[in-house]
């Protein structure tokens, strides 16, 4: 029970040494995530219909 409590006495220290971001930051952050999985999922969605396109039109007669 000793080392239980130790874990979480020095797990403590260690989060009050963290840099956490900022609000502004994690706002920033979040924004880019969202934006770069949108502009990638357009992306691979193309590609999709692109390649859906030619097998139609071109292989599957």
């Amino acid at each position: 029970m000793n080392k239980a409590v130790q874990f979480f006495q020095e797990a403590k220290v260690e989060l009050i040494k963290v840099n956490w971001p900022t609000k502004k930051q994690t706002i920033n952050y979040t924004a880019l995530v969202v934006a770069v999985s949108i502009a990638v999922a357009l992306f691979l969605g193309g590609l999709d219909s692109v390649f859906s396109y030619i097998l139609k039109t071109y292989i599957i007669k």
